[in-house]
């Protein structure tokens, strides 16, 4: 079984930047040996209300649905980007009330099973 390096981050939403409080809402995974970018997002309403009662939920979803749309086929104003410029773009600092955290690396065999494992982890309670 041939294992490849991936990268990874979590999709952070900090609804108020400036008290630092924040919620896991998805992962983009990146793996470049297997041409893969792949980004899972699942906003939970109640959790990103609980810090900021006023939060724009539909705005906040849109936002989120930028990192999957930028993973695409039709990536937008991405599309011309190989993946890993769009990885390294998805992934630099944002003072933004979504955001990617720090970037972390692993081997896997399957990103897509990869993907799906560390969406349990990070996002799911």
């Amino acid at each position: 079984m041939t294992r490849d390096v991936y990268e990874y981050a979590a999709i952070r939403v900090m609804p108020r930047v400036e008290r630092g409080e924040l919620i896991n809402a998805g992962v983009l995974l990146y793996c470049q040996p297997r041409g893969y970018l792949c980004a899972r997002v699942e906003l939970d309403p109640v959790r990103l209300r609980a810090l900021d009662p006023g939060a724009d939920v539909d705005a906040v979803r849109r936002a989120l649905g930028a990192y999957e749309l930028a993973c695409g086929d039709e990536a937008g104003p991405l599309a011309g980007e190989p993946l890993g410029g769009r990885f390294r773009w998805l992934t630099a600092p944002r003072s933004t009330i979504v955001q990617a955290g720090p970037v972390h690396a692993g081997l896997t065999a399957d990103p897509g099973t990869e993907l799906a494992r560390l969406f349990d982890k990070l996002v799911r309670l």
